[in-house]
């Protein structure tokens, strides 16, 4: 068997070859995983802190103009219909109950509703931090179905915003076997905020959003 031999020229090219091969090596080995790749990590976290500072010095510099923005919504909201007209609570508890009392007589189509009892609740539970103070009152009905979906549409969906909580709805077996009578009690707290004197600029006002979604609740 004869064996393969190189030309000078091909000896070269191999040599030229396996050379490169080894600086590559080498390159790899030697210099990129111990200086180029981690000067290449330093310098695109540079690039990201720069960015970062960028982003953090523009709003910085935006800062006096977001607080007078935050200032005129504070003032707007604290003007708006979104409270009570009442500073004072025994006030605006009595202006409460006025409303329900107002909510179902508007409401007579598709049977009868009454109140049976409205009380005013003297100390509300209320958010810790909550920047405005909270009037409640304690509502009983005796309605059907149609009348008190329809108050309690108009209370929560009007203005001021009033929320609606702790709905309690059960049978009166009783009422339901006699004739022109409601076949429903009703049980509720109702609630709205006072107009603050003095709005806090940076606070909201609640959003009607929050009302409890209290005709989803009946069976």
């Amino acid at each position: 068997m004869k064996s393969l031999k190189l030309t000078p020229r091909d000896s070269r090219i191999a040599a030229i070859g396996l050379l490169l091969l080894a600086l590559l090596l080498a390159y790899f080995l030697l210099l990129h995983w111990w200086f180029v790749a981690p000067l290449r990590d330093i310098g695109a976290q540079m690039d990201d802190l720069r960015d970062t500072q960028s982003r953090y010095a523009a709003a910085i510099a935006e800062k006096p103009q977001l607080q007078r923005r935050i200032a005129a919504l504070g003032a707007g909201r604290a003007a708006s219909d979104a409270f009570l007209p009442e500073h004072d609570p025994n006030t605006a508890t009595a202006d409460l109950m006025q409303r329900v009392v107002d909510a179902v007589n508007a409401h007579t189509e598709g049977g009868t509703c009454t109140v049976t009892q409205k009380m005013p609740v003297p100390e509300p539970s209320t958010t810790a931090g909550e920047p405005y103070r909270k009037a409640a009152v304690s509502i009983n009905l005796s309605c059907d179905i149609q009348p008190l979906v329809g108050v309690l549409q108009s209370l929560e969906q009007g203005t001021p915003y009033l929320f609606v909580d702790s709905l309690n709805i059960y049978r009166n077996p009783v009422a339901a076997r006699q004739q022109n009578r409601p076949s429903l009690e009703v049980q509720f707290a109702l609630s709205g905020y006072l107009r603050p004197a003095n709005p806090a600029p940076a606070a909201s006002a609640p959003a009607a959003g929050d009302a409890a979604d209290a005709a989803g609740a009946m069976p």
